[in-house]
């Protein structure tokens, strides 16, 4: 028996649990609602925006009936049911924003990979506010920039944006672009706008640079220039805190073998390349051609380390030695069982393992369990305020260490 679509219907409901997305859980007449806008333990009227017929639907809260202590009125007049898609948690204080983000990671935690662990989602500096450098608009059918709803198509053309570096996309808004034109804006570490336009030109995809186009960033103590719309933390202070935390963890020792599979341009290859010394060796895996080539150059004073270009996947496989250490930087999606169970098979002392999605962490961490490792510390990070995103930094290490190239200095999990 097919049931009728609830798209568009209304109901009252009570929000339950955050889940991972940047909405909450809500049940009405036996089924599972996924609701934005709303805070746990709200009261609120939903209006169904997705059902596909199946266990569950997404719904928007389109009227607060009894509101959290936590909620406060979004500092973007766009951030509401229906409008601009760019924000999940505007409606909620910062504070609390941290505390359901560290609820989201220990729920992956302990349901894909059956870990329990008490979670906290630091702060980075500057506040929750101005610290979007890096935004990708569209230009709508007037021409004007803007982002795009939630799970939709539809451009909501933008003034400003209070999440991003202040300035950073007057470039672009106050200007207009030819319908369906995607446009890339970077705002570099020396507070230089730089701005791409990406569009269709006689069917093919084509980029054409508006402004600039070599960034300059400042991390791990060195002047970095890369392509301004290649990989680079969006958080001003990201880079310079992610490498710190992994540099104490991989604590790689003198003379070493080390990997750092994900390099981008290198960040963490030049922390690893400073541990091990001028005896050691850091092997740096990128897929992009780009990131190599200003990795390269970036690092011409560090000749241990040494560059290899393809998908980590594949190039793992071939690589050679047992590394003391293995850093990898994976995309949203993970490294996947492919490339941890390469990297377990030659038994490294550490792995650290910096992650953007809590989904994936936890499930390459289950495939780690599988192989012998365990998770030894983790810290969590809001590198994306305003928003569902979180980082996360794990230590994993191998279950029984000891022997040669096996001491782990131990600590409680923070």
């Amino acid at each position: 028996m097919t049931t009728a679509s609830w798209a568009g219907r209304t109901f009252e409901a009570e929000v339950g649990p955050v889940a991972h997305g940047g909405h909450c859980v809500s049940r009405v007449e036996g089924r599972v609602v996924f609701v934005r806008h709303a805070l746990p333990g709200e009261v609120v009227r939903i209006e169904v925006t997705e059902d596909k017929g199946g266990s569950f639907c997404r719904a928007d809260a389109v009227e607060v009936l009894k509101a959290a202590p936590e909620r406060v009125s979004p500092p973007c007049p766009l951030a509401g049911p229906g409008l601009c898609g760019g924000c999940d948690w505007q409606h909620a204080e910062p504070d609390f924003q941290r505390e359901l983000k560290a609820r989201v990671v220990e729920e992956q935690l302990r349901r894909l990979a059956g870990i329990e662990l008490s979670v906290v989602v630091e702060a980075l500096p500057g506040g929750p506010l101005d610290w979007r450098s890096r935004v990708r608009l569209v230009a709508g059918k007037d021409g004007r920039a803007g982002l795009r709803a939630h799970h939709s198509h539809r451009v909501i053309a933008l003034d400003d944006c209070p999440i991003s570096v202040p300035g950073a996309l007057e470039p672009v808004l106050s200007r207009r672009w030819r319908p369906g034109s995607e446009l890339e804006v970077t705002s570099d570490g020396d507070g230089q706008t730089h701005v791409r336009e990406l569009g269709l030109v006689r069917g093919k995809r084509r980029a054409r640079q508006i402004r600039g186009g070599l960034a300059v960033q400042h991390a791990a103590g060195r002047d970095w220039k890369l392509d301004a719309h290649g990989f680079w933390q969006v958080h001003p202070a990201a880079a310079e805190t992610f490498a710190a935390v992994t540099g104490e963890w991989a604590d790689a020792p003198r003379d070493g073998l080390v990997w750092d599979l994900y390099a981008g341009v290198g960040l963490f290859a030049s922390v690893l390349a400073g541990q091990v010394g001028p005896g050691g060796e850091v092997v740096a895996v990128e897929s992009g051609r780009r990131a190599v080539s200003d990795g390269e150059r970036a690092l011409s004073d560090l000749p241990q380390v040494r560059w290899r270009s393809g998908r980590v996947e594949h190039v793992v496989r071939e690589l050679p030695g047992r590394p003391s250490v293995v850093v990898l930087d994976p995309p949203r999606s993970g490294a996947g069982r492919a490339v941890v169970e390469s990297i377990v098979e030659h038994e490294p002392s550490r792995v650290v393992y910096v992650a953007c999605d809590p989904a994936a962490l936890a499930r390459d961490l289950s495939t780690f369990s599988a192989h012998g490792y365990r998770l030894e510390r983790l810290r969590a990070f809001d590198a994306f305020p305003m928003t569902h995103h979180v980082e996360c930094v794990a230590l994993v290490v191998p279950e029984t260490v000891g022997g040669p190239g096996h001491d782990v200095a131990r600590g409680p999990t923070d």
